[in-house]
């Protein structure tokens, strides 16, 4: 079986399919869009470009990335399946270009079809699409599948743990909530420890969260995850899917403190381990969350979150 996937793999996820293919011995390819580089023809195309409108200026360089990715697929040959992650990001025409390519042309979101719209490519274009989030799932008759966990199980050793609260984020909408958590987290000597990832941080932003201008991979937050007693996921507005911290947290035996309220929906789902919170009402952690151990899911459960079965369920491998 030949696989192909072409994803924008900025955030280091992805490439755990690939290596999920390549542990059964499937011969699989990766084109990560995200190393894509523009590149002006000369100083003449640079002020050419510049000059013009905004929407000029994106569609060239889209344009260029949809030849550097037909010219990376035209170069490895046939496929039996290729899987194509946030379809947004190119053309209709280009997909239809890549779909030749292969017996079977499918495609996973892992984001609201609110914030990155793909009416475009709703029909004939895909075998059949995927996604993370329950109400696209519902409302365009996608297959509903969450993300998965990537990394290997962990025994929870209470005694490397500290007491933090941990996440990263982006400068974005969440963060005034997220600056707001921090505040009572602070008045009530909640330890923890957030990182913002952005150009700037805010006016009046809690003096114990962490700015950073750089991207932060997984392999950069190894030892805060590692010795963290609980994950904090905000989502984005728009958002009813799972972020990949739910599985890690799931992986690592880590309680969760949440504003994604579709959590309750799934089978994994404990109060004990999960608290919800509404980002409009007050902010109120109880004792009783914060000092309670982790009660540990059944292997069932847990093996059905696992890239193991999301590899199984998305290529159709038995």
């Amino acid at each position: 079986m030949k696989i192909c996937i072409i994803s924008f793999d900025s955030t280091y996820f992805d490439h755990n399919i690939k290596l999920e293919l390549e542990r059964r011995s499937i011969d699989v390819n990766h084109i990560d869009a995200s190393k894509f580089k523009f590149k002006y023809k000369s100083v003449f195309d640079r002020i050419n470009i510049n000059l013009n409108n905004k929407e000029y200026k994106k569609n060239k360089k889209r344009e260029a990335l949809e030849e550097y990715i037909l010219k990376k697929i035209t170069a490895i040959g046939k496929q039996e399946i290729i899987l194509f992650i946030r379809p947004d990001k190119i053309s209709r025409v280009t997909h239809l270009e890549i779909k030749k390519q292969t017996k079977t042309y499918i495609s996973y979101i892992y984001d609201s079809c609110k914030r990155f719209p793909i009416d475009h490519l709703l029909n004939g274009v895909f075998d059949e699409i995927f996604s993370f989030d329950l109400v696209d799932s519902k409302k365009y008759n996608f297959t509903f599948i969450p993300n998965y966990i990537y990394m290997e199980k962990r025994e929870s050793d209470l005694s490397k743990l500290n007491n933090n609260i941990f996440m990263v984020i982006s400068i974005d909408e969440r963060f005034n909530f997220l600056n707001k958590l921090a505040n009572y987290l602070s008045s009530q000597n909640i330890s923890y420890k957030f990182i913002a990832v952005g150009k700037k941080l805010p006016e009046k932003t809690n003096k114990n969260i962490v700015f950073s201008k750089r991207t932060l991979l997984p392999c950069d937050l190894k030892d805060d995850l590692e010795h963290s007693k609980i994950f904090l996921d905000l989502i984005r507005k728009d958002h009813n899917g799972l972020s990949f911290r739910i599985f890690e947290a799931i992986a690592m035996q880590r309680k969760i403190i949440t504003t994604n309220k579709t959590i309750k929906n799934y089978d994994f789902y404990n109060p004990n381990n999960i608290l919800i919170l509404d980002s409009d009402t007050d902010i109120n952690i109880s004792n009783d969350f914060l000092a309670t151990p982790y009660e540990p899911l059944s292997e069932a459960i847990y093996c059905k979150y696992t890239i193991q079965n999301w590899v199984n369920t998305v290529f159709k491998i038995n």
